[in-house]
């Protein structure tokens, strides 16, 4: 297999690492993190490369993209797995903590799709895979914020999705369930699942829609659910 450029933004920890770790055995990567001791673990880890960026500075997302088509020439595939998490009834909330949730699920993962989308069309293919979260479809109390910022990217995939009307630029999602991951760990107990996935479980599932060709056929509004319904 001929290998190929990857960007897997929250490549430092959890799913985004797990992802990470399975493309660099075969495949050019490049994690990013907003961390730069972070960012510097794993490409030590994994041999791959990295740059911080936060993902909601509009300015650090567009330079990061660029330093990776200078660096090598394409992106053939782009994970979206860095998410924050804000858990708690929204009254007990600072504000705070809610423009700094809506900077990093909302504005970040339009800044990054946007981005990322420019350089597919310029190149005529490529894979956008938006890791979302089991949340949006299924309601539960003590998460109204962390679930309408995970919704606005569902909603924004599935309509970009739509829009590519061609198979060479793909935009997919996945909805993971819990998973042993660090944002895991921030939830609470009183949000923890008896029923988890590990996290490289689910990695197997994104590497396999980054590694689509454009010539593979995928069908708009197709969901995939396993035999847990986790995901």
């Amino acid at each position: 297999m001929e290998p190929r450029t990857f960007v897997v933004d929250g490549g430092t920890s959890g799913l985004g690492l797990e992802v990470a770790r399975i493309l660099a055995a075969e495949h050019r990567v490049v994690v990013l993190g907003n961390v730069p001791g972070e960012v510097s673990a794993a490409r030590d880890e994994l041999g791959c490369d990295g740059l911080v960026c936060d993902v909601s500075d509009p300015d650090q997302v567009r330079d990061s993209l660029a330093q990776v088509i200078d660096r090598y020439g394409t992106i053939d595939g782009l994970a979206h797995c860095a998410g924050m998490w804000a858990g708690g009834a929204l009254e007990e909330l600072s504000p705070d903590l809610i423009r700094r949730a809506v900077e990093v699920n909302v504005l970040g993962t339009a800044y990054l799709l946007r981005e990322a989308l420019i350089q597919l069309h310029r190149q005529g293919h490529g894979n956008l895979v938006y890791v979302g979260a089991l949340a949006v479809e299924v309601p539960r109390p003590g998460i109204p914020l962390y679930r309408a910022t995970k919704s606005f990217g569902t909603s924004l995939v599935e309509s970009l999705a739509e829009a590519q009307r061609s198979n060479s630029v793909k935009v997919m999602e996945i909805h993971p369930g819990p998973m042993h991951t660090r944002l895991q760990e921030r939830v609470g107990a009183e949000f923890l699942d008896t029923v988890s996935a590990p996290p490289e479980q689910v990695a197997a599932e994104v590497v396999r829609l980054l590694l689509l060709r454009a010539e593979d056929l995928y069908v708009s509004g197709q969901k995939v659910l396993r035999a847990d319904g986790r995901w």
